[in-house]
């Protein structure tokens, strides 16, 4: 099990004291390395060999590891497409065949709520003619009285 390095700001403290500005950055880098590695526990030798080793490692191995456990797919336009396959005489019977007795079922379905309209306005014109019937009798009556 590696130690527990920070290895950024370890590499970070290392670039600095090696390639800082001023002999001061340099002192000062050299500085912050020896106590990220005394950190973990480290000598300034180990972790610099530690965090050597692991870039060596990283530049000889081939592609980085991906970030995600699932293999890259590529885009819809850069994969194979599946051949074509031709739809039999057999499926177009079978699609006609549901799409008849879906269009009749849903035929029925109308049939059955324009029956339940109809009813409910023969119900309303029942009331209206009796309605107006009456109102027919009154007049009439109204026309034979004399005046």
């Amino acid at each position: 099990m590696l130690p527990m390095l920070d290895h950024d700001r370890f590499e970070k403290c290392l670039a600095l004291s090696r390639r800082g500005a001023t002999e001061g950055e340099r002192s000062a880098g050299l500085a912050a390395a020896t106590r990220v590695a005394a950190s973990a526990g480290m000598t300034l030798v180990e972790a610099t060999a530690l965090v050597e080793g692991i870039a060596l490692a990283r530049d000889r191995s081939a592609p980085p590891p991906p970030s995600s456990p699932y293999p890259r797919q590529p885009f819809p336009w850069a994969r194979e497409k599946e051949p074509v396959k031709p739809i039999t005489v057999e499926e177009i019977l079978a699609q006609k065949a549901a799409d008849l007795a879906w269009k009749k079922a849903a035929a029925a379905r109308e049939e059955k709520r324009m029956r339940k309209l109809y009813a409910e306005q023969d119900r309303e014109h029942i009331a209206i003619r009796e309605a107006q019937a009456q109102r027919d009798r009154e007049w009439a009556e109204a026309r034979q009285q004399p005046a």
